[in-house]
């Protein structure tokens, strides 16, 4: 069932559908986002959440089942952790645990776009909960918390001049040569935060600069992005990119923030994470890149990533879930929702 960004309406509908003939489901719809909620009185709530869309086809449109391999776009990130939902909101009628099941829309695009972040605007009342779970893909170990992610554009200027007469004018290009050395040369933190170990990033991603082939460009523009561990706040994480980038700055020359997310703490000693570890003696590592956990996390839910498929073939052609993956996550959470922590 294609869902690329922006086109989850059909996989909505279906799901909104199927689970409304679920008699101990309060079901409700925002936008292309879905809620399915039990409300049993149990003392505790736990939410799980998953994204409908994908990125777009990449030659993989097609899904096609090879023995115990799935391939296919979406097939890990995250349509398998999508199953795993929609199997236990049907099987579990009367779960140990008070169950809420988040299908949200537009997770691969801008933050600015999220479902997840419409429905905690809209109705943050419906995501309340003890800990949150999200299926992306973790091969069905642990994930625990996130980085958080900035992006600074930065620009800088010159003086144009014909190239004959460069002397003349003043390359905005040719001034980026000791601020990409300086971001080059800047070692990454790895800090360790409960057992988890982060591993920060700091990379320039776009350059943008030039006017014509016989022109001295008067501007350049660049992107930086930094990835920063959960023992940093935004405000931190801002001030210490600017560090480094500020001594390359002159008069006229800007630097401005157009993308932050927070980092996610690692939630590994609730209650409930504790029990999935230990059970089935899943694995526990830190989340290097950026998802949902964080939104939960700021609204102090503690929340951790665990769902089927290798993140490492997200995105690629050759994306593909293997089904003992889909065994592992799916038996982990179904004994959670059974027995409770």
């Amino acid at each position: 069932m294609p869902s690329e960004s922006f086109a989850e309406g059909p996989i909505t509908d279906w799901i909104e559908a199927d689970l409304r003939t679920l008699d101990h489901l309060e079901v409700t719809r925002i936008g292309d986002n879905v809620v399915a909620r039990t409300t049993l009185g149990r003392p505790t709530r736990v939410v799980l959440a998953g994204h409908t869309d994908t990125v777009p086809a990449n030659g993989n449109a097609e899904p096609r089942v090879d023995g115990d391999v799935l391939w296919g776009l979406g097939s890990a990130d995250m349509k398998s952790g999508l199953a795993v939902m929609w199997t236990l909101a049907r099987h579990h009628t009367e779960p140990a645990v008070d169950v809420t099941y988040v299908f949200y829309a537009r997770e691969e695009v801008a933050s600015v776009h999220s479902g997840l972040a419409e429905l905690f605007e809209q109705r943050p009342d419906l995501l309340v909960g003890d800990v949150a779970i999200l299926g992306e893909p973790t091969d069905g170990e642990i994930e625990a918390g996130c980085q958080g992610t900035i992006r600074m554009r930065i620009e800088l200027l010159g003086a144009r001049a014909h190239i004959a007469r460069a002397w003349k004018g003043r390359n905005a290009i040719h001034r980026l040569g000791a601020m990409l050395s300086a971001v080059a040369a800047v070692e990454s933190r790895r800090p360790e935060l409960l057992g988890c170990q982060f591993h920060e990033a700091l990379q320039v991603v776009r350059v943008e600069g030039g006017v014509a082939g016989n022109v001295v460009p008067d501007r350049v523009e660049l992107d930086v992005a930094h990835r920063f561990a959960p023992d940093r706040t935004p405000e931190q994480a801002e001030a210490y990119l600017r560090g480094v980038i500020e001594p390359f700055l002159e008069p006229g020359d800007t630097a401005e923030v157009v993308d932050m997310s927070p980092a996610a703490y690692p939630a590994v000693e609730h209650p409930c994470i504790v029990a999935l570890r230990d059970r089935f003696g899943l694995g526990v590592r830190a989340k290097l890149g950026w998802t949902d956990v964080a939104r939960f996390a700021e609204r102090g839910v503690p929340a951790v990533n665990l769902g089927p498929g290798d993140s490492s073939l997200a995105h690629t052609a050759e994306e593909r879930v293997e089904r003992a993956s889909i065994d592992r996550a799916f038996g982990a959470l179904d004994d959670l929702l059974r027995t409770g922590p």
